[in-house]
Formats: structure tokens, C-alpha cells, sequence
């Protein structure tokens, strides 16, 4: 671990690298301000047991980690393939997508490059000194035990998220029941069992089926997938739906009230989850194309079925599975069993005492600020920011990677006291809000 100045006091002490917080110090990283951020990773890896073949990310390139706020910047994505010599390839590629996998390497690619980011590195409690005007923030290198403490004015939470496991599922080994982000450690234990069974209806599990669905003739494994929902719905792509991922849209949506946010949120589940059509298709494609054959795929494909409990006898797993329509009871024999059921705000341990200090909307929600700002009950002058757990208060943009950049624009504004990136308006072609009619 890198040994701190204890005298410093920083600006911003970030915690957590995930893209958010790394597109963050690769703005901060040219500014005028004392900026570091702490991953307990060894190295920076974006979802590495996802990235399979052929998986593209649902956003336009420009939504790197920086271009949006400054498309001068030497972290861009451009930048990144002119200094790998891809420029050319990428230009003939001719898409606005970029594979998961190239995105990664762009990812570790800036991180590698970056002096305010420190892997290896777990921040282990944080401190308010009101009186001082600073948090104490308490960091552990994850090799050695050694303990440091650093002072700063201000703190960004960029802890993310964790697979959502349901329970029941957590106590089986992790290579028969597993959360499809561990898919491409266990991917070979997965094709050579007898019968997989894919639990979840997003673009993951459309993915990993589909991966899944691709490998069965070579492996000849029988092949589920269920989904709670009332069917396999595709994502909603219209370019005018599209803008709710827009800085208007979030500014119109952390106006309203926590109710009428709470209402949002559930009309606009077409545009925040579903499968691309793309992925869709090709599933549907193969389908077809094996059922012309003399052995037809052993699939099962069934929407409206909870998976409620599982079981395991010393061979198989049972799922004990409802559909919900109809009412009907019924139980699946499996080998194995992939979630793909999302995942879930993670918090440290460390924050939890914050928690009567900090304004809540409920029993689960705080109150954010637009410029992600916790609001605490004392008013403090030193400021906590979050990029966790703000889809209540920042809607359906929550994590989506381009307004990442515009969220990251807001915080440093804040830490500097000056507007160092434009807050833009009028984004979109579409208004919000009867006020502006």
C-alpha cells in the first residue's frame, strides 16, 4: 500500500472503483484537486464472469467514462483505441456498440493510467469530525493487515452493487447454484452437467441461455429457462423513450414527489429492463433452425413461474416452482441452476452507523440531493456523496453508464464550489413537465 500523507487533507476520498467512481477520478485527475480513491480488488475487472463472447454493452461508446463531460480528455474511449493502434478496425466495425469485453479493457486501461487509484485497499470505518470539518477515513491494505487514516473534506460512496441471491439458494456450492456473474468461472462445469436450468428474464439470462442454447448439441444437456414475468419481453429502443436517460428527464424526476417517483419507476419497467431485440432474435433463430432436425432441442422455456424454494437429494436439485397465472404447483429436476435475478445495493459495514444521522424517505430509501448529496439531520457542510441506491431519488438512469458522467460533472462541481464542467439543459426534444409549456 502506498504510504499516505496523514497531514494532507484530500477534497474527495472516493470508496469503492467501479465505473462510476473510476470515471470520476479520470476527471479529477485533471483538475486542480486533491482527489483518492480506495478499491479493495487486487486490480480494476468489470464483471469479468460475463463477458462472453459476442455481448455487446446496451450504450453508444460515447458513454465512456469521460467524453460527455469532456470529450477532450486523454481517458476517452477514442484515445484509448488510438493508443492501442485500433482506430482503423474499430472505424470498419461501424457500430456504435463496442463488445463488453473491448469496454473492460478500456476500463483497466484508464485505471492502469491513473495516479488517485488505490487497489488492494479497503476502507474499513469512516469518521465525522464536525467540529474539525473533515471525515476521518480509516484504510486497511488487504495483503499486509497495515492500517492508515486519511482526513478529507469530502466522501463519495461508489460501493455498487452485489448479486441478489434468494434464499434459500446461498447454501449450495457455487459451481451447481451460481448468480451469472460467476457464469465464465463455472462455464465448463455448467455444459457438461446433464441439465441447466437459467432462473430470470433480463438481458443476462437472455445472454447466458443463449450461450447456453448455442453449446447443447456439443454437450447435449436438457435446457430451462423460467422467468417470473408475464413473458420475454425485448427492451424498449424508441429514440423519443430513450431520453428518459437524459440529464432533463433526471432533473423533472427528482422534483416529484417520493410517491409520484415511486409511480414513475414502475411505468417505465420497458425501458429500464428487457432484452435487446437483437439477442431475441437470435434465439428465436436458433430455435428454429435445430427444430429442422432429427432431434429436436431439448428446451423448456416458460414465463409466468416463480421459483420459490430448492432442494437438493444427494444427485439432482428439485426446484419447487409456482405458475403464477394459473396456479399451478410443480417441481423441475436439475443439475444446475443459473440466477439470473440482478443484484442489490451494497453497503459497508462502517455505514450503518450513519444511518440515524442521515434523512430517510423510507425504511430503505435516504433522501438524495441531484447533486448526490445524502442529506444529513445536521446540516454538515462536509459533504457525503452516493452513487448507491439512487433510483428512488434519480430514476430509471440510476445506473446507466452515460449519465454516470453527468452525475460525476455535478459532485465535482460541488467538491470544487465552482461549475468546472456546464451543467447542460434542454438535452432532449421532449419536455417533462406542463411548466415549461
Amino acid at each position: 500500500m502506498t504510504i499516505l500523507d496523514n497531514a494532507r487533507t484530500y477534497d474527495l476520498v472516493g470508496i469503492g472503483i467501479g465505473p462510476f467512481n473510476l470515471g470520476m477520478a479520470a476527471l479529477a485527475e485533471e483538475l486542480d484537486m486533491e482527489a483518492i480513491y480506495f478499491d479493495q480488488k487486487e486490480e480494476f475487472n468489470w464483471h469479468p464472469g460475463m463477458l462472453i463472447e459476442g455481448a455487446d454493452l446496451q450504450v453508444p461508446f460515447l458513454a465512456d467514462l469521460v467524453t460527455i463531460a469532456n470529450p477532450k480528455s486523454p481517458y476517452t474511449f477514442i484515445n484509448f483505441l488510438h493508443e492501442n493502434d485500433r482506430l482503423y478496425q474499430f472505424y470498419f466495425f461501424n457500430k456504435l456498440d463496442i463488445p463488453r469485453k473491448e469496454y473492460n479493457e478500456y476500463t483497466r486501461w484508464v485505471a492502469s493510467n491513473l495516479s488517485n487509484c488505490q487497489f488492494g485497499t479497503r476502507v474499513i470505518d469512516v469518521t465525522y469530525h464536525k467540529e474539525k470539518q473533515y471525515y476521518e477515513v480509516v484504510v486497511e491494505d488487504t495483503k499486509t493487515s497495515d492500517r492508515q487514516t486519511v482526513k478529507t473534506k469530502h466522501v463519495v460512496l461508489g460501493t455498487g452493487s452485489i448479486p441478489n441471491i434468494p434464499d434459500g439458494f446461498d447454501q449450495y456450492p457455487i459451481e451447481d447454484v451460481l448468480h451469472t456473474n460467476h457464469y465464465l468461472y463455472h462455464e465448463k462445469q455448467l455444459k457438461q452437467a446433464g441439465s441447466v436450468s437459467v432462473i430470470g428474464s433480463g438481458q443476462s439470462a437472455a445472454e447466458l441461455f443463449y450461450d447456453l442454447l448455442m453449446d447443447q448439441k456439443h454437450y447435449h444437456y436438457k435446457l430451462n429457462w423460467f422467468t417470473r414475468s408475464a413473458g420475454f419481453f425485448q427492451l424498449e429502443s424508441a429514440k423519443l423513450g430513450q431520453e428518459v436517460f437524459s440529464p432533463d428527464y433526471v432533473s423533472y424526476f427528482h422534483r416529484l414527489s417520493f410517491e409520484e417517483r415511486k409511480d414513475a419507476l414502475s411505468t417505465l419497467g420497458p425501458l429500464r429492463k428487457g432484452i435487446d431485440p437483437e439477442t431475441l432474435k437470435a434465439i428465436y433463430d436458433l430455435l428454429y433452425h435445430r427444430s429442422s432436425e432429427a432431434s429436436y432441442p431439448d428446451v423448456a422455456i416458460q414465463p409466468m413461474t416463480e421459483v420459490n424454494g430448492i432442494e437438493n437429494d444427494g444427485k439432482t436439485y428439485q426446484l419447487a416452482c409456482r405458475q403464477w397465472q394459473e396456479d399451478h404447483e410443480f417441481t423441475v429436476e436439475t443439475d444446475k441452476v443459473l440466477l439470473a435475478t440482478g443484484y442489490k445495493p451494497y453497503f459497508p459495514e462502517w455505514f450503518t452507523k450513519m444511518y440515524d444521522e442521515i434523512e430517510w424517505e423510507d425504511e430503505k430509501r435516504y433522501k438524495v440531493t441531484l447533486d448526490q448529496r445524502l442529506i444529513f439531520k445536521d446540516q454538515r457542510e462536509n459533504h457525503f456523496f452516493t452513487l448507491t441506491n439512487i433510483e428512488h431519488s434519480h430514476g430509471a438512469g440510476a445506473t446507466n453508464l452515460a449519465l454516470s458522467v453527468e452525475r460525476n460533472k455535478r459532485i465535482l462541481n460541488t467538491v470544487a464550489g465552482e461549475e468546472i464542467f456546464p451543467i447542460k439543459t434542454n438535452t432532449v426534444f421532449q419536455q417533462f413537465s406542463s411548466n415549461k409549456m
